[in-house]
């Protein structure tokens, strides 16, 4: 149901203000949608839903202060109901489903944001679920593969980081030989040629930050 206005309430979450205002223009050309109130942080967009309880919220994931994954978690604890679509740049799987696992309704990317964002809106707000289908494809080519342990990931962004086994292993308190072991893990679970490779993909995917 829409709500008593008869329009479908809209929170806009992004920290580019171009993007919200291309958002708010789209929005404003719908005879069934308001953007009812924007955000630029995760924090923000926990704070302003708690004020406004919008119908849809459209969340971006790569923020400052706090990721939009954790403003999702944190949005959807309080509010189980909340309906929440995804707007990012990454079509990675593991972003995806990260994002799909926190309760996001819908994944839209960015660089399609028009008609389909409309449409999803819409679709979201009757109790369906979106996914591009290009993300749609990237969980499926993946699917049954091993993901990357906590440890890992750890392990990993270390690696982006340009350090050594023997840094990562200072690191992590952890010996040379534990964090070789971490590293053949990785490249093996990745499909990767080598430590950058495996960079590289994971960056693809998700699993590490852009």
């Amino acid at each position: 149901m829409k709500s008593s206005t008869g329009l479908i309430r809209i929170l806009a979450v992004d920290d580019h203000p171009l993007l919200r205002a291309g958002i708010a223009a789209l929005i404003g050309t719908q005879s069934d949608m308001a953007l009812v109130a924007e955000a630029s942080t995760g924090r923000g967009a926990i704070e302003t839903f708690r004020a406004v309880r919008p119908d849809i919220t459209l969340l971006d994931l790569q923020m400052p202060e706090m990721s939009g994954i954790d403003a999702l978690i944190a949005i959807r604890s309080e509010w189980p109901s909340a309906k929440v679509i995804v707007l990012t740049t990454y079509g990675g799987d593991a972003l995806a489903e990260r994002a799909l696992k926190a309760g996001a309704q819908a994944y839209v990317l960015k660089a399609l944001v028009g008609a389909e964002l409309l449409e999803t809106i819409r679709a979201v707000h009757t109790g369906h679920k979106r996914i591009h289908p290009t993300v749609a494809a990237q969980l499926a080519s993946h699917l049954g593969e091993e993901t990357l342990s906590s440890r890992e990931v750890q392990v990993l962004t270390l690696v982006a980081a340009g350090n050594s086994n023997k840094a990562i292993a200072a690191h992590l308190v952890i010996s040379e030989d534990t964090a070789k072991a971490h590293v053949a893990s990785i490249i093996a679970k990745l499909g990767a040629n080598d430590r950058t490779h495996a960079v590289t993909l994971a960056r693809e995917r998700g699993i590490l930050p852009p």
